[in-house]
Order: structure tokens, then sequence, then C-alpha cells
């Protein structure tokens, strides 16, 4: 068994010159990402689509950085502030209307922790999964093997080092849920500060439409 096979079944493998071959072709794509005309969002758009390879609706904000892109799932209306990192040696899935702030970082590779076992080379890949509707916060990193739910919110500056459930805020390091999203956070944007008439007529019409 080859090591690039090794690795999509999630076993032990080594970053030998197949595998690294997959990974120039992605730098190749980042590169033109990362060096595009930032006010030019169709090329940004277009870009995206070839790095992911199936995409509907999917923005990032340069720089962006990955491992393999092709390893990279993202659902309808997908969308990547500036600087975030997917280190996409298992597949990474994320659901429709998910939102990432600035720096945010997910991880599937890791090394293992005694020292013989880490230098002889192998590393491996958990895949991480997140479910639709969900915002991750800025600065949040993710660990592997880690799955976050849908509508849920993970504040900045977490660790999600365990699985999220759905329909919560969670935050913190190591990420904890802290409460449930109900019905009531509905009216607000931020706080205690609720839309203004005009912006939740349009909250309201988007219920009764069905795309909310």
């Amino acid at each position: 068994m080859d090591n690039i096979e090794r690795r999509d079944l999630g076993l032990p493998y080594i970053s030998d010159e197949a595998v690294m071959e997959e990974q120039k072709r992605c730098r190749r794509i980042l590169q033109r990402l990362n060096t595009a005309d930032r006010s030019d969002f169709d090329e940004i758009g277009r870009i995206v689509k070839e790095l992911f390879g199936k995409s509907e609706g999917a923005f990032l904000n340069p720089p962006f950085y990955c491992d393999y892109g092709s390893h990279i799932e993202v659902g309808k209306n997908f969308f990547a502030n500036y600087n975030c990192t997917i280190i996409d040696v298992a597949k990474v899935r994320i659901g429709d209307n998910c939102q990432m702030a600035p720096n945010v970082a997910i991880y599937t590779a890791g090394h293992p922790v005694h020292p013989v076992s880490r230098n002889s080379m192998y590393e491996y890949g958990i895949e991480v999964t997140i479910g639709d509707n969900v915002w991750i916060g800025g600065n949040t990193v993710i660990l592997p093997g880690v799955h976050i739910g849908s509508n849920t919110v993970i504040g900045a500056g977490s660790v999600v080092t365990k699985d999220i459930p759905d329909w919560v805020i969670a935050a913190g390091n190591p990420c904890k849920v802290i409460r449930k999203i109900t019905d009531a956070d509905k009216e607000f944007y931020f706080r205690q500060r609720k839309f203004d008439d005009e912006a939740w007529n349009v909250i309201e019409n988007m219920g009764k439409s069905g795309e909310a």
C-alpha cells in the first residue's frame, strides 16, 4: 500500500515524493489565490472553485492556506475571512451557510506523542466535520476528529478539542457549551441590541418564504 492510500484510509503515512506532488498542485493554486487582485471577486471565486473542486457560492478572503484543497468539501454559501488555515490531510466536511471569522484554523493532521514514533516521519490525519449554519469566531482552532453540530456558534479564541452539539453557543480553551440557542435569540443582533424595524421585516419575510 502506498502512502497516498495509507493517508486516505486514515492510517499512519509518510509524506513521500508522491504525497508532496499532490501538495505542489495545491500550492500552485494557492499562489494564484493569495496574489490575486483582492478587488477581483469573480476571479477569486473561480480560483476557490478550482481549489475545492466543488462549491456553490464559496468565497475566501485571501490569504488562505491548506495542504490539498481537494480534501475540503464545503456546502452552499461558504465564507472564510482573512488568514484561514485548513490542514486537510484528512477530509474536512463543512455544511451549508457556514461562516468563519479571521484566523480560524482547522487541523486534521497529527503526529505521534512518543519521540521515537514521531521521528519515524509517520504522521496521520483524522477528519473534521462541521454542520450547516455554523459560525466560527476569530482565532478559533479546531483539532483533529472534532464534529461541530448544525446551527452552532463557536466563540472567538476557542480551542475545540471535543465534539460540540447542535444549536449551542460554545467557547473557551478547551471549548465548552455555554448555553442553547433559542428562538428568543432571533430578534437580537448583538447582546441586547435588537434589530431595527426595517431589518426585522426582512428577517421575518425570509422566514415566511422558507429561506431561513
